[in-house]
């Protein structure tokens, strides 16, 4: 036993020091600087946003900022897209208010870990390539919604308050474009929300900052199993929420790391990042916290900021921590107009405005989709909604496009009628397949074609069978051609004889 567990440490040892060998030979020291200041601008913009979430979600505010820094941190180490930014966000939030209601914020902590189990498990068995079947139509109809989400929840935001604040929305965002023109050396969105916080103090202005969101505490994060009883009853209650918040929290987080691999011109691992996500929200589950996921807006300030690797998004963790811990009187003092102007500059960012141009070029049919897309989103508040009714818009439109099955009739120089196919043939155009034909004003030989097309289910099968047995009763010879080796023993099994098909160079004869 003793041999067993020294050969464990010292495996495990291994893993760890080759992973730090292989973190410092992909970091540059040269890059350190930037992406610590990256790190620590984002974290400053994780605070207000984290106790906003954690209004929406009913918990306590520290549930929300303990979810930021865990999330953060986790997937800086185990996720696999560098320089993504995951935590708290207002999605996952909106999925976790009827469960904290019912059955209290214990349960939501189970469910935060059965979230990372079950997105883990997704990851394992590589499940999320399905992802991938997301139309890019679809994407940029997300990507829209999200900015122009993120731009009127700061604008609502304004209302109310004085004067000061629109100046210093103004000169927040003049600073964020300006600055870079003098230095890069600093990110700018961090010079903006340092400089508008000095002028705030200073000068006493009467507006709304950090700690009037909610209360931060300087309580660490410590170990917590939930207070839930271990049973199937508990897993009844808790299951049908995780699920939710798997598919909704990987849906953003891969949609996030696709938008930062065209922004960065790099790769990532999407089934690390699953598996990532699992992993981060089980660790944030047992440390206190609520299910969280990839953050468009956050991983765009980071990119923005000069953040590129997997430094920048662990800094953004531990500095959110450090501020709660040693900044905290500081860190609520923060305007919530300077966090504002920083936001309204990540909507531009976010929104995609070459995809109206790329619209007019577009057939109909895909051009509604990103307009459709973005509706739903806007209109529901939920980026998930919209992007499912995206994708079912695109596989009804595509499914109809695909089950358009033509033939073209001629005669060859035996006086056969001879039908040329072009078309998938499946359980959606089986119908309008059959009705192609024409039957009793047939001559009595007949060859159909298919050369040009495919058997893909029992369903066309079945549809070829219907026809050959329909000619047979009115004494017509049909002749199957250009059938490849699957449509042809898909036919076999449809009920076409046997006996009745042979094989070979030029065709089947039915």
């Amino acid at each position: 036993m003793i041999s067993l567990r020294n050969r464990a440490s010292k495996a495990a040892f291994g893993r760890v020091r080759s992973l730090k060998s292989s973190f410092a030979r992909k970091l540059p020291l040269s890059s350190i600087p930037v992406e610590t200041l990256a790190g620590i601008t984002v974290a400053l913009a994780l605070i207000p946003e984290s106790l906003a979430f954690a209004a929406i979600a009913k918990v306590n505010p520290m549930v929300a900022l303990y979810t930021s820094f865990s999330m953060a941190v986790v997937i800086a180490l185990a996720g696999g897209r560098p320089a993504m930014i995951s935590a708290a966000t207002g999605s996952m939030a909106l999925l976790m208010t009827t469960l904290v209601a019912q059955h209290g914020v214990e349960y939501l902590f189970a469910a935060t870990i059965l979230t990372g189990i079950i997105q883990f498990l997704i990851g394992i068995f590589k499940l999320g390539r399905f992802f991938s079947f997301i139309p890019q139509t679809v994407i940029s109809g997300f990507v829209n919604a999200l900015g122009l989400l993120i731009f009127l929840a700061q604008v609502q935001q304004l209302p109310g308050e004085p004067w000061h604040a629109y100046v210093m929305v103004a000169a927040t965002l003049a600073i964020v474009y300006l600055f870079p023109r003098l230095t890069n050396r600093v990110p700018s969105p961090l010079v903006a929300i340092v400089t508008m916080t000095a002028v705030t103090i200073a000068a006493h202005l009467p507006i709304r900052r950090v700690g009037d969101i909610g209360e931060i505490t300087r309580n660490l994060p410590v170990f917590h199993l939930p207070h839930v009883t271990f049973s199937l009853e508990t897993l009844a209650i808790i299951l049908p929420y995780s699920l939710t918040l798997a598919i909704v929290g990987l849906l953003e987080s891969l949609l996030t790391a696709a938008l930062l691999d065209d922004l960065t011109e790099t790769r990532s691992s999407k089934d690390k990042e699953v598996r990532g996500q699992g992993i981060a929200n089980m660790v944030t589950g047992f440390l206190g916290g609520m299910a969280g996921c990839g953050m468009v807006g956050q991983s765009l300030i980071n990119v923005r900021s000069g953040g590129r690797r997997r430094l920048s998004t662990a800094v953004a963790g531990a500095f959110l921590l450090f501020s709660i811990f040693v900044l905290r009187d500081i860190v609520q003092q923060i305007p919530m107009a300077a966090l504002v102007g920083v936001m309204i500059m990540v909507s531009f960012e976010t929104f995609d405005f070459s995809s109206l141009k790329t619209l007019r070029t577009m057939p109909l049919g895909e051009a509604i989709v990103m307009p459709f897309t973005a509706a739903i989103a806007l209109l529901t508040h939920d980026l998930a909604k919209g992007v499912l009714a995206g994708v079912i818009l695109s596989t009804l439109m595509f499914g109809w496009q695909l089950a358009q099955v033509r033939a073209t009739l001629s005669v060859d120089r035996d006086g056969a009628r001879l039908y040329a196919l072009s078309g998938q043939l499946f359980f959606g155009s089986a119908t309008n397949f059959v009705n192609l034909f024409g039957y009793s004003a047939d001559s009595p030989r007949v060859v159909i074609d298919f050369s040009q097309s495919h058997v893909w289910d029992y369903a066309a099968a079945a549809a070829i069978a219907k026809i050959v047995a329909k000619y047979h009763r009115f004494d017509t010879q049909v002749t199957l051609m250009g059938l490849n080796a699957d449509s042809y023993q898909l036919i076999r099994r449809a009920g076409v004889p046997e006996q009745a098909i042979h094989a070979s160079s030029v065709g089947l004869s039915v």
